[in-house]
């Protein structure tokens, strides 16, 4: 009995008969083997607050063991066996010194690399851990936007960006679609919002509820409606990063194509050799990336934009 015929009963229908059309029976038991994983606890080092060598001798001597990432300087893994509590008591999570992010999601901003001086737009940024790796990567010297369309999630935005030390981030609580025209940015980066097929928790209680076919047609038309808003802010020859956290096409790839008859743009090819450690699933669209869920990674999807000029 193959994984996907195991946990047929945990994963919902229609999301499992979705995987089987993409990627066929042993993917999705790869898959499915991912989604069973407990992830460990992984962290970003904030340079803005606190240089990385006396983050590890806080986690040394409070016996703490981690391992570093290859394509991060700034990225920790935590041992097997020590959860977030653990690390949310230590006085360098109090005072913004890490920030506890998953792997997946620490490789958009990285991709895009802001750098001192530009515009920067995240179009949907809450809870922060983006905006302010943006931040840290552009050593607190590019302009940022953060939308949030949430007041209460805008707020938890607000005071992530304040503890972390981001200083140069401006929050709008605002629907990033129904931005002004008149706004230009240099980089944009769009995490959009998902159905989260890649972050699968089985053991959520609304699980089966998130996945059907009209949860991921009205996904991917606001996806779609994001992505072609980001598109137009953007400056010509300009580049920006979609992501979601789904490994579903109709999310990723089927989004990128609709933006793309739309706008003038393209998409640029990423450079998979930094990320070689990293799990990855077959694309639709040669150049992007979908990183395959497993023991240390969720599931994400990435694409690199060039507004044409």
């Amino acid at each position: 009995m193959t994984q996907s015929e195991i946990f047929q009963g945990k994963i919902p229908e229609f999301l499992r008969e979705k995987l089987l059309g993409q990627y066929g029976e042993d993917l999705v038991d790869r898959i499915i083997k991912g989604y069973e994983r407990e992830k460990p606890v992984t962290l970003r080092v904030n340079e803005l607050r606190v240089d990385k060598e006396l983050v590890i001798k806080v986690l040394a001597s409070e016996h703490i063991g981690y391992r570093p990432v290859t394509w991060s300087e700034s990225a920790l893994i935590i041992e097997q066996g020590i959860r977030e509590p653990r690390l949310k008591a230590l006085e360098i999570y109090k005072t913004g010194s890490i920030y506890l992010q998953s792997l997946s999601s620490m490789i958009p901003p990285l991709i895009l690399a802001p750098k001192p001086g530009e515009s920067v737009l995240d179009m949907a940024a809450a809870p922060g851990g983006k905006t302010t790796q943006m931040a840290v990567l552009s050593q607190n010297m590019a302009s940022i936007t953060a939308c949030e369309k949430n007041k209460i999630r805008a707020e938890r935005l607000q005071y992530n960006i304040e503890k972390q030390g981001a200083t140069r981030v401006c929050v709008m609580i605002i629907d990033a679609r129904r931005l002004d025209d008149f706004f230009s940015f240099d980089k944009i980066l769009l995490d959009a919002p998902c159905t989260g097929s890649g972050t699968l928790d089985m053991c959520h209680r609304d699980v089966k509820e998130r996945f059907n076919q009209s949860v991921l047609k009205r996904s991917a038309r606001l996806q779609e409606e994001l992505l072609v808003k980001g598109l137009k802010l953007l400056k010509p020859g300009h580049e920006m990063i979609y992501s979601t956290c789904s490994i579903l096409e109709e999310e990723n790839e089927a989004v990128v194509r609709g933006a793309l008859k739309k706008v003038k743009a393209e998409v640029i090819p990423i450079e998979l050799e930094a990320f070689f450690e990293v799990p990855m699933l077959p694309v639709g669209i040669k150049g992007t990336l979908c990183v395959c869920p497993n023991d240390q990674y969720e599931g994400f999807f990435l694409a690199r934009l060039r507004r044409k000029k």
